[in-house]
This record gives structure tokens, sequence and C-alpha cells, in this order.
């Protein structure tokens, strides 16, 4: 976890901070190569580019953005959208981001495996 966003939060003070907190530990234990940083206003978790971000901040819920969500390998029931890009994970608050901790990690681990494969890298 990053000063830098730890600032972020405590400027902010939005409304579903524990449950965004919750979310932020999940997806930074899921893989060791996330990292975690501040850009376009937001909080952004990434590896090799961005994967996901918190948008619509100021609501009491949750809301996370793949950006290149359509891209991860998988089957994760809590993601949604059907466009060419972006898919979404939605928590009402802490107590459903715990009962979709695991699915979140997979969802991160799988972003992890996917990126250095479409480079033609192989995954660390």
């Amino acid at each position: 976890m990053t000063a830098e966003v730890d600032r972020w939060f405590k400027e902010r003070k939005p409304p579903a901070e524990p449950a965004m907190q919750r979310v932020r530990e999940v997806i930074l234990r899921a893989d060791n190569r996330l990292t975690e940083y501040v850009k376009y206003g937001t909080v952004q978790f990434g590896f090799e580019g961005d994967m996901a971000n918190f948008v619509q901040h100021g609501k009491k819920t949750v809301t996370l953005m793949f950006n290149r969500g359509a891209r991860i390998k998988g089957r994760f029931p809590h993601l949604e959208g059907a466009g060419p890009s972006a898919r979404f994970m939605r928590f009402a608050d802490e107590k459903e981001v715990a009962a979709r901790a695991r699915e979140l990690a997979e969802v991160a681990r799988a972003w992890c495996m996917l990126t250095p494969v479409e480079k033609g890298n192989k995954p660390a």
C-alpha cells in the first residue's frame, strides 16, 4: 500500500471507504506484481498497465472498473459488462466485498497472467 493512495483516501473521504479499502487489500494481496497509484483523480491498480480503478467514488457503494476487462480470461459471475472493452465489479458494502474476495483476487491474477502473454513475455 502506498502513501500516495493513503493520502487520496484521507483527502477524498469517500462514503464507501471501508469497502474500498477492503477491495484495495484483496487486489494487492492477490499478486505481488500488482501496484496502486493515483491517476486521473482516482485510485488505479495495475501491472504492465492500468488494470482497474474506482469510479463513482462519491457514492455509498463501490464500483471498480476494469479498463480492458473484456480481455480477462475466465468465468467471473460478478464481472459485469458486454461492451468491447470495460468490465465492472460492484459492491454494496464490506460484507459483499468479503463474500466476493476470492473472485476479485482471481480476476486480478487472471489480469497478471494475461498481460505478459499478450506482450510475448513469459508470466513471472
